[in-house]
């Protein structure tokens, strides 16, 4: 967990894990790692504090490290575990999590990772839908999934468990990819093996204004390189594609980065965006809509936006 201002939510996010652990017959075997970078007086700190009783929790304060891509890869590194998880200050896990991971391992226990659905959650914790997926349940091989997966990260961060090794091997997240760096993690680690899907959503992924998901798309510019890097590392190395699929990973690059413009103010990409999307065609627009799972996306902040006292 990397930690930065994390006072906030992390209460909540670790009472979430607290009882995901207390509700195993035999608890052993989870450790939470934290990695601080904030000077924020220790607020963050005395909420863990709180919680060293009941959780094997090791916290470390990084005051120069503030990439929480960084702060990331030196948890994978000092891991116990064969097996990683991310979960972020102000995500949350839900009842069923621990048992729905063990699950997978044992069902697939040489997939790279593991992932599932998860849920929407506001800045108070208010339900705001589902984030589903677009594949199936079950075992997918890696480069397939990989080469959905290049038109829209659709995996919520909470959600995956990883095989420490695949993560090494794959050089961890890039302290370069501030905003899309789980992205391509995750394609990374597709193309060293199969991937395994879980039903049932068990995590929480919370919106509110000072997640990165709404501070990180400011700068437009620095937004889309953001993605396009991504794109450029990986479909060259997907090919050959199958048809359409490089078509949609752009169209979808050119929606994010108009609904962050539209978002911050500058509606007028919209239009421009909206047309990349009618190039794709009838059949074409049914798939992106699948993959990028949009609408689950657009929910939660159109909700949250809607359900704003008046003035704010």
């Amino acid at each position: 967990m990397p930690v930065h201002h994390g006072a906030p939510h992390l209460a909540a996010t670790l009472e979430s894990v607290c009882a995901e652990v207390e509700r195993q017959a035999d608890p052993g075997g989870i450790e939470l790692r934290l990695y601080n970078s904030a000077p924020d007086g220790g607020a963050a700190r005395a909420v863990a504090d709180r919680f060293a009783g009941r959780l094997d929790l090791i916290w470390r304060d990084w005051p120069h490290m503030t990439a929480w891509t960084a702060k990331t890869n030196v948890g994978v590194s000092e891991a116990r575990a064969a097996h990683v998880v991310m979960l972020h200050q102000d995500d949350l896990w839900m009842p069923g999590h621990l048992a729905a991971l063990r699950d997978a391992l044992a069902v697939a226990p040489d997939a790279v990772m593991a992932i599932a659905p998860s849920r929407f959650v506001g800045a108070q914790g208010q339900a705001l839908g589902r984030w589903d997926l677009p594949f199936a349940p079950g075992i997918h091989a890696g480069r397939d999934f990989a080469r959905t997966l290049l038109v829209q990260n659709s995996i919520a961060i909470p959600s995956p468990v990883i095989a420490r090794k695949a993560w090494l091997a794959s050089g961890g997240l890039d302290d370069a990819l501030w905003y899309t760096a789980d992205w391509d993690l995750y394609i990374k680690l597709s193309q060293l093996g199969d991937v395994f899907v879980r039903p049932t959503a068990t995590t929480a992924f919370r919106v509110h204004a000072g997640s990165l998901t709404m501070t990180g798309s400011r700068d437009g510019a620095a937004f889309r390189r953001q993605h396009e890097m991504v794109l450029e590392r990986h479909l060259p190395a997907l090919s050959p594609l199958p048809r359409g699929i490089e078509a949609r990973a752009r169209a979808s690059v050119a929606v994010n980065c108009a609904l962050a413009e539209a978002a911050n103010g500058h509606p007028r990409a919209l239009g421009k965006a909206l047309w990349q999307l009618v190039t794709l065609g009838p059949a074409g627009v049914v798939r992106f809509l699948k993959e990028a799972r949009l609408v689950d996306r657009l929910r939660p902040r159109v909700t949250q936006r809607l359900s704003r006292p008046v003035g704010t």
